[in-house]
């Protein structure tokens, strides 16, 4: 049920931290996975460290703002077929209302969700053909609940979570399935720096149940399962990966 073999998979903003962590579980499990981001060297240094685990992963350099069709292009290269496109492209602005003008906003609403929509468009003739095509979003948990101080990405992942069900509407009838993921706090690099704050461990066991930052590979399995035949009738939902943070009162 959780067998990917034959299926070629394409995971932006994969070159590190969840996302890369995604491309290589779907790789484990029998993909062809292609890993994006800007940076071809940050590529090709991901691409040895999962060649040193015994993991083969293909690079898709680009820019998701500006260079779709040739991160497609790359990433169909070498099958032909694109059966899985997950993406995990997003940047953050932590300025508020009256700090972030509106070309700020507006910046950052194009990088966390057009960008969303347009490689997924340019991605759509492959799906399609794919016997069981997959489409995933990487959102957040502040598409639901919001934090001062954080207007364009809490928007933008909003934004990101209804696409998501429109697309599940519009293309079910392909026999493609459209969801999201939703992670809350992971301790990835870019986060590290936060997860080992003292200050922020009382804040962690009161807001988390489970009293915890998540490791990034607890992200894989979702990112697996949502890819591979086990949800053939999963379509349209956003799956949160949180440790309970966002059901706790």
């Amino acid at each position: 049920m959780f067998d990917l073999n034959g299926k070629t998979a394409l995971v932006t903003g994969s070159g590190r931290g969840l996302g890369l962590e995604m491309a290589k579980a779907l790789a484990r499990a029998g993909a062809w996975t292609v890993i994006n981001g800007r940076s071809r060297q940050s590529l090709e240094d991901a691409q040895k460290r999962l060649a040193r685990e015994g993991v083969a992963v293909g690079i898709a350099a680009g820019d998701i703002t500006r260079d779709v069709e040739s991160i497609i292009a790359d990433a169909t290269e070498k099958t032909g077929q694109l059966d899985i496109l997950i993406h995990a492209v997003g940047e953050r602005d932590r300025r508020g209302t009256e700090a972030m003008g509106p070309d700020a906003f507006a910046a950052l609403l194009n990088t966390d969700l057009t960008a969303a929509y347009a490689i997924a468009r340019a991605a759509l003739s492959y799906l399609r053909r794919s016997t069981a095509g997959r489409l995933i979003f990487v959102t957040s948990i502040a598409a639901f609940a919001a934090r001062a101080g954080d207007p364009a990405y809490t928007a933008a992942k909003g934004g990101l979570s209804a696409l998501t069900r429109s697309l599940a509407v519009e293309l079910g009838a392909d026999n493609l399935t459209v969801n999201a993921i939703a992670p809350g706090w992971f301790a990835t690099e870019t986060n590290a720096h936060l997860a080992a704050d003292p200050a922020l461990k009382a804040f962690v066991d009161i807001r988390i149940p489970l009293k915890r930052w998540g490791r990034p590979e607890e992200i894989a399995p979702a990112a697996v399962f949502l890819a591979s035949p086990a949800a053939s009738f999963v379509n349209g939902i956003t799956l949160t990966v949180d440790g309970g943070m966002t059901v706790q009162m």
